[in-house]
């Protein structure tokens, strides 16, 4: 197939998969002629598009036409949809004909469902802050890619450091090739890395064990990382939210890890048990008590409250709920 549908949140790891695409296809002598980037969220540009597609290639090399933000798999309208069931089955072999979009395609729509026929589709979304297992399983391929040795903990560490933000994560691995004759420890990412002791997953832990002073130091961190504060309110649910079915089942009897990882959407069974050490001071019924504070919490700041104060109220409010005060 050549053509391609990229979409999802990480924008860096979307860039890379482009430059990918551009160095496979595109003669660097002959980018002027073959190579097209255009807006796609305007009719006339999408159709600038389909019809370059359609040019025969000059020189050597192939055509890449590139449609950025497009808009076209969310709506569609009734011309431009015709254009791409005339465009997309003929496309020469020599052209490749790229839709880019931050959003998921919507798969009631028709343009959607003819690119399901003739378009190669790759998502890529941010990995949930939450998913550790996934976030550390990334940093390894990253690694390998870059040829790169680390230790076990140190593939922790820099997982919790950079949380789902692919391009830091990237520059922390570039940063770190300087020492690629050797095993990365702990030690190392520690020295190297930034902000490597601040993260919303931390914050859920000092949450967790009513530590209302390093919270809103936490949050103090954060804010001035410029994390967006909806995007810590996620990983905050996320992490509450998995810490609460896992209690919940073990206060009900279930002793199958493997059942108790089912339910609560965690990847590796044994890390169930470090779960329900984590927990061994709070019961199910404070855990389930916290999540409509974050809840709240996440409704005042949608609707418009000052991030900060806001995070600082319903942090305390919840460290006291934790720690019984």
């Amino acid at each position: 197939m050549p053509a391609y549908l990229f979409w999802g949140e990480d924008d860096f790891a979307i860039a890379q998969a482009v430059a990918k695409l551009q160095a496979k296809v595109l003669d660097p002598n002959w980018l002027q002629f073959n190579y097209h980037k255009l807006p796609g969220d305007r009719p006339e540009s999408i159709q600038e598009g389909l019809n370059q597609t359609m040019t025969p290639v000059f020189g050597t090399g192939e055509r890449l036409v590139w449609l950025t933000d497009t808009t076209i798999f969310q709506q569609c309208s009734s011309e431009l949809l015709t254009e791409l069931e005339r465009t997309l089955p003929v496309i020469p072999a020599t052209s490749h004909l790229l839709f880019t979009s931050p959003k998921k395609p919507d798969r009631r729509l028709k343009s959607t469902k003819l690119a399901k026929q003739f378009i190669r589709e790759q998502e890529f979304s941010l990995i949930p802050p939450w998913k550790t297992e996934q976030l550390q399983s990334r940093v390894r391929q990253f690694a390998q890619e870059m040829g790169l040795k680390f230790t076990p903990q140190a593939i922790e560490l820099l997982a919790e450091s950079v949380g789902n933000n692919t391009r830091q994560l990237w520059n922390e691995l570039e940063k770190l090739s300087i020492y690629s004759n050797q095993t990365i420890d702990q030690k190392l990412v520690t020295s190297l890395v930034v902000c490597n002791t601040q993260n919303s997953l931390q914050l859920a832990a000092a949450l967790r064990d009513g530590d209302g002073a390093k919270a809103l130091a936490l949050v103090t961190d954060l804010i001035n990382k410029n994390e967006p504060p909806l995007k810590i309110v996620a990983t905050l649910v996320g992490q509450f939210r998995t810490w609460t079915m896992v209690k919940l089942m073990e206060e009900a009897g279930e002793k199958d890890r493997k059942a108790i990882a089912q339910i609560a959407e965690v990847g590796n069974p044994y890390r169930i048990d470090h779960l329900r050490r984590e927990l061994k001071s709070l019961s199910g019924e404070k855990l389930l008590a916290c999540l409509p504070i974050l809840l709240e919490l996440e409704y005042s700041l949608k609707k418009g409250a000052e991030p900060i104060s806001t995070l600082q109220t319903k942090v305390l409010e919840i460290c006291q709920l934790s720690s019984g005060k």
